[in-house]
């Protein structure tokens, strides 16, 4: 398993992520189908994870493409990951002196989503993290900014598919 950072799948391939966000894609789907297969040969008579994992480093190295980080979109990455996802996006424009259409626009190309959807996803996961910590369920939805809480089991519910009382009793 290949995990790609935030920013870091754009250099891989010609495709916006904002194209492949949410979806399930064999390689097949965005590699070269002969790169693939050949990995996937060489992956198979590999004898040790050691050799698997340099297969898997030399493809990504054929991969990589020469493309300049966008800056901007690193630091507002940095700036949500700071706020646990708390940060309402409008404050984000102003902290990065841009307007909000070219900034989302420029946002979902490299990361996949809109930055309101990407903090509330970097929200949620601060709430998972918090889960296993010995704080209520009111505490851990006042700590990350839940208007009420009833906003925050929605939320919950969202990604989990059921409430955070249900969920925390299966930790």
């Amino acid at each position: 398993m290949v995990y790609f950072t935030e920013i870091g799948f754009t250099h891989f391939t010609s495709h916006p992520a904002y194209e492949l966000f949410n979806l399930s894609l064999s390689l097949e789907d965005i590699f070269d189908k002969e790169s693939v297969n050949e990995v996937e040969e060489k992956l198979h008579f590999a004898t040790s994870d050691k050799q698997r994992i340099k297969i898997v480093e030399q493809f990504l190295i054929s991969q990589l493409k020469d493309l300049k980080t966008d800056k901007l979109i690193v630091d507002a990455v940095k700036l949500i990951y700071e706020a646990k996802g708390t940060i309402r996006i409008k404050e984000l424009n102003e902290k990065l002196s841009i307007s909000q259409s070219p900034f989302e626009k420029r946002f979902r190309k490299v990361v996949g989503t809109t930055p309101k959807k990407f903090a509330s996803i970097v929200r949620f996961n601060t709430v998972l993290d918090n889960l296993n910590k010995t704080k209520s369920l009111t505490e851990i939805c006042y700590e990350n900014n839940f208007f009420d809480q009833a906003h925050f089991i929605k939320n919950f519910k969202q990604y989990t598919g059921t409430t955070p009382e249900n969920f925390k009793r299966f930790l």
